[in-house]
């Protein structure tokens, strides 16, 4: 009798331990998913980019977020409007040997083949609801979902003459996926080198979502079938 009471407590005791480990493992899944959604109205933007993706210096030019450049990249919230940044390179350098860089430590949750080189995805590791899209990237080693990178770490180069380079940031929010603008997750350290190329603040690249429902644009797809009044792009010294 004594023999099998003590199968039983132990039997019980295992079973316990099995129910508090799910529970943890469920606890763990379940803050993960909250990591993973950030209110912005609620909390602000945090400046979390770490390092510049690209080299600055070789740049010309940058389009306006919201602008009519490009294609329709907009998000859950809005329509028909470029939700990017478009980073021209200056005509006298070699836009295939221009370098790109993760802005963040990070994972990658995507690289994939485009039309021209590479998309390549990364979800912030200090707020995994901030992912950061770079476009076009000639890949200097194979990357696969899961991979971790660190700020500045090399990612390739820039693909070449087919295209301007292009960076998107989108975050998970309680109510859908939100783009917002590179310059708004920049902190005043990495900013401070635009002020140096002639910016004057982080408005200067940015078309508020007011001014651009004042002057709409038409798209046709994700075409856009008229530019609007408002400025497209902003030009570097």
């Amino acid at each position: 009798m004594r023999g099998k009471l003590t199968e039983w407590i132990l039997r019980m005791a295992i079973g316990f331990g099995l129910l508090i480990a799910v529970a943890c493992d469920r606890d763990d899944d379940d803050q993960k998913k909250n990591d993973e959604i950030y209110d912005i109205e609620t909390h602000g933007i945090p400046q979390l980019v770490q390092c510049d993706y690209v080299e600055l210096a070789k740049i010309q030019r940058i389009s306006k977020f919201r602008s009519a450049e490009g294609h329709d990249y907009s998000d859950e919230f809005e329509t028909c409007r470029s939700m990017k940044h478009y980073y021209q390179p200056i005509d006298t350098v070699n836009w295939s040997a221009i370098k790109i860089f993760s802005p963040v430590d990070g994972m990658v949750i995507r690289a994939e083949q485009e039309w021209a080189g590479t998309r390549v995805q990364i979800k912030s590791d200090d707020n995994p609801a901030f992912h950061f899209i770079i476009f076009h990237v000639n890949l200097s080693h194979s990357l696969k979902f899961g991979d971790h990178v660190r700020a500045g770490q090399q990612l390739g180069t820039h693909i070449g003459y087919e295209t301007w380079s292009d960076i998107a940031v989108g975050v998970t929010t309680p109510l859908g996926w939100k783009l917002i603008s590179y310059f708004e997750v920049m902190p005043d350290g990495i900013f401070q080198n635009y002020l140096g190329r002639g910016l004057t603040a982080r408005s200067d690249v940015i078309i508020t979502k007011d001014a651009r429902d004042a002057d709409p644009l038409t798209c046709n797809g994700d075409a856009f079938v008229n530019q609007g009044q408002l400025e497209n792009w902003v030009v570097l010294n």
